[in-house]
């Protein structure tokens, strides 16, 4: 098991893993990942989050015909998009495959993970960008659990496109509603340092635009 590595070197070496081992998870690792997205904050510590884990098989397929359908309509887009700052468009395209493939193999996830808010206050009030406060921090939290424990994972959200279609699948009820959904299995690939655009070209100080020193 992996999970005596250092924080920091979780953080630096947490990749979005795409291609997983159809291998099986135990519950129990799912559970710490789980333990670890309840130790996060919540606006008001309301902790109205709920997290769903996905093993059906029949399930995951409804989910990634959804899935799919959401690539097939963005698809065209992140093709004719130049590659982020950064990047080339060897490493977009590279980027690209591996979104298919996920795209292509989303059931095939031993496990997905979905996250979810019941209740939500901000969104009633008209200020759904204040709901993240309470879901990504504990989703941020399993993802890194997941890199401790030797798992890959990723925080993917395209299924929000046609999120009706899933809160039928899942059946949520009316007051529920779906953020993200982690696929989670033994990478393929390996875990390494990211690229990163470097601090200086990102932060800025008391204003936009003022180099931070």
């Amino acid at each position: 098991m992996a999970d005596d590595i250092g924080l920091f070197e979780a953080l630096h070496t947490m990749r979005a893993m795409r291609r997983l081992k159809p291998d099986p998870v135990p519950d129990g690792l799912i559970r710490r990942i789980i333990a670890a997205g309840l130790g996060a904050p919540s606006g008001g510590d309301v902790q109205h989050w709920r997290f769903i884990v996905v093993k059906d098989a029949a399930i995951k397929q409804q989910l990634q015909a959804v899935y799919k359908k959401a690539l097939d309509q963005v698809l065209a887009r992140y093709e004719s998009n130049p590659p982020p700052p950064g990047k080339t468009e060897q490493q977009k395209q590279r980027m690209l495959r591996a979104v298919v493939y996920l795209t292509e193999h989303f059931h095939e996830a031993p496990v997905l993970i979905v996250g979810c808010l019941v209740g939500d206050f901000a969104a009633s009030i008209g200020l759904p960008k204040m709901s993240g406060a309470s879901i990504y921090p504990a989703i941020q939290n399993m993802l890194l659990a997941a890199r401790g424990l030797g798992l890959g994972a990723t925080l993917t959200t395209r299924h929000l496109l046609y999120e009706d279609e899933v809160k039928r699948i899942l059946e949520l009820p009316d007051n529920a509603e779906t953020f993200a959904i982690l696929p989670i299995g033994y990478p393929v690939g390996k875990f390494g340092p990211v690229s990163r655009l470097g601090l200086e070209e990102v932060t800025f100080q008391d204003r936009w635009g003022t180099p931070y020193s």
